[in-house]
């Protein structure tokens, strides 16, 4: 009996772990399967938000020219460009047609710019590099689409840190354009760092290449456009790598006044 009853145990522990075994494979692929459809609905609910918020803002969308200037602020709206194309506002207000596409030119094996800006951008490194520095390009030119996937990541980023699918998109919109609302669209904008110190965050305004782009890049043409207590105006954090071409002329003046591109244009 005792034999018969000890080889019953076993059976039964065998089946025991077996079961055992399969039911965390089950727990294993459910929690898996959760994690994926979280995501994917925080795709959709971005998604959603991004279609209601552009309604919005194409409802507002108006031609708003400054005497002296006549820059058509919403001229971006269709494919076509506005006579100083240079100076063309996308922001929250501001949305570019999703169709977009200016004329690409590679200014690193990684990076295009509108082939207009091309030579000034490629002087501006140049001379840089001439001055001792290691300037890096994270990004240029930004299609729409990549323009979502960076949003998307971040924003994913703030869930995964424990914030509501409304405060992560809010938070993101704090430092990422949403996509169709991105200067980046327009091949005029370049994120620049420097090639020792990547970080996207107020420590990069230390380093010996920012220091220098933001004192000699109106020379090329450029200015930084998220500047640093101006996020009431733009609508975007401080970032000390981003710089956007608005040709030399407005550059300058841009740069000796410290105002915005907004406020340049006397346009939100």
């Amino acid at each position: 009996m005792n034999v018969k009853f000890t080889k019953r145990m076993k059976k039964v522990l065998i089946l025991g772990i077996v079961c055992g075994t399969v039911l965390g494979t089950v727990i294993t692929f459910a929690a898996a399967r959760r994690a994926v459809d979280k995501k994917k609905t925080v795709m959709a609910e971005t998604e959603k938000k991004w279609q209601a918020e552009n309604k919005r803002l194409q409802s507002q969308i108006q031609t708003e020219s400054e005497v002296g200037k006549s820059v058509e602020a919403a001229a971006s709206l269709s494919e076509k460009q506005p006579d100083d194309w240079a100076l063309v506002l996308v922001n929250d207000c501001h949305p570019l047609d999703t169709k977009y596409v200016p004329e690409l030119t590679e200014i690193t094996s990684e990076n295009s710019v509108d082939a207009r800006i091309a030579e000034d951008t490629k002087k501006m490194l140049s001379d840089a590099k001439g001055a001792g520095l290691n300037v890096h390009i994270l990004s240029a030119y930004r299609s729409y689409d990549d323009q979502t996937a960076v949003f998307n990541d971040t924003m994913q980023d703030w869930v995964n840190q424990g914030e509501s699918y409304l405060d992560a998109y809010n938070e993101t919109k704090k430092s990422v354009a949403v996509p169709g609302y991105s200067e980046h669209a327009l091949g005029l904008a370049l994120d620049i760092t420097s090639e020792d110190y990547q970080g996207l965050d107020e420590k990069q305004a230390d380093t010996p290449e920012t220091k220098w782009l933001m004192k000699n890049c109106y020379k090329y043409g450029f200015i930084l456009r998220y500047p640093s207590e101006k996020m009431e105006t733009t609508g975007i954090t401080y970032e000390p790598w981003h710089y956007r071409y608005v040709g030399k002329d407005a550059a300058k003046e841009i740069t000796e006044k410290g105002i915005t591109l907004e406020e340049y244009l006397g346009v939100k």
